[in-house]
């Protein structure tokens, strides 16, 4: 587990791109937007996480 996440700071995050270049198995690179109670974007970054750690978040309806 990244350091990122650890001690329940995990985020919701709205993916963008997923990499398709060669990482280490089970890890990807995401790129996209953190967002914010709301659910809106807050702030763009990268990510490189183990795919078995994603979970999805419902989509809010406003």
């Amino acid at each position: 587990m990244s350091v990122q996440f650890a001690a329940g700071r995990g985020f919701r995050f709205r993916v963008t791109t997923v990499d398709k270049g060669w990482t280490y198995d089970g890890w990807v690179w995401l790129a996209g937007y953190v967002l914010g109670p709301d659910g809106e974007a807050r702030e763009r970054r990268d990510i490189f996480v183990q795919r078995a750690g994603l979970r999805f978040a419902p989509r809010r309806h406003r």
